[in-house]
């Protein structure tokens, strides 16, 4: 059973301490973006619609959760300004959410990584949009569903995906966790293999200088032609402690 601090579990704990950017709740700020994680926005679709309020957020991308629809309110209204991903997903029991996560995740991760910031949002910033976000949170986290929409909803308390979402984001942990370790594996493998050519490496240094020639007065000499062909010790070039 997982450890809890003040009735939360220790991994949520660990991440409220390291984003402290919690809110004080009022109705009117369902019609507001609110930052979850740095640079990571969720709302409704009235911000997409206003260039001062993004780019007083410092946005630079934009994914739109979206249905056909809704195409006339979430259509890239700033091409010139941001970055556009569109999703397309109704709100109702029979999407899949799933399938949408690796695109999500690369939008984001691709925007954070350069520096930018994303608004994530749908129509409402109820539904869909937080629970894609909450998947988000789940993958760079590893708190499960309920951590990661605990989190999500502390910062935007109006947040209320549908069941069947919730389920998908359920399901999708155990998901999470396989690619992580699959990932972890494949480090793992790319260490061995690095320190086996290490190894190598090494042998065919030493059975170079094995081929070297004893000099009249029994000191070591190289053939010329052998010189080049063994590696220069690597020099450290990084700080020194």
């Amino acid at each position: 059973m997982a450890s809890t601090i003040n009735g939360i579990s220790a991994e949520l704990q660990a991440l409220e301490d390291a984003v402290p950017n919690k809110v004080d709740w009022r109705y009117e700020m369902r019609r507001e973006a609110q930052e979850i994680l740095p640079g990571l926005f969720v709302g409704p679709f009235q911000p997409s619609w206003k260039l001062e309020t993004l780019q007083g957020l410092g946005i630079t991308h934009i994914l739109c959760i979206a249905e056909p629809r809704e195409s006339h309110l979430f259509k890239p209204r700033f091409p010139e300004h941001f970055v556009y991903s569109i999703q397309d997903v109704r709100d109702a029991d029979d999407q899949n959410l799933i399938r949408i996560f690796p695109q999500a995740q690369a939008f984001i991760e691709s925007a954070l990584t350069a520096g930018g910031r994303v608004y994530v949002h749908c129509g409402d910033g109820i539904s869909r949009s937080p629970a894609i976000v909450t998947a988000y949170v789940m993958i760079k986290t590893g708190l499960t569903h309920e951590d990661a929409f605990a989190f999500v909803q502390a910062r935007r308390f109006c947040v209320a995906p549908r069941t069947e979402f919730v389920h998908q984001l359920e399901a999708y942990r155990p998901i999470v966790l396989a690619s992580q370790a699959v990932a972890a594996d494949r480090g793992a493998q790319a260490g061995q293999r690095a320190r086996r050519r290490g190894r190598d490496d090494n042998e065919d240094e030493s059975d170079a200088n094995g081929d070297m020639n004893m000099d009249g007065g029994g000191a070591m000499s190289m053939d010329a032609d052998m010189a080049p062909r063994i590696p220069a010790a690597p020099v450290w070039t990084g700080p020194t402690a």
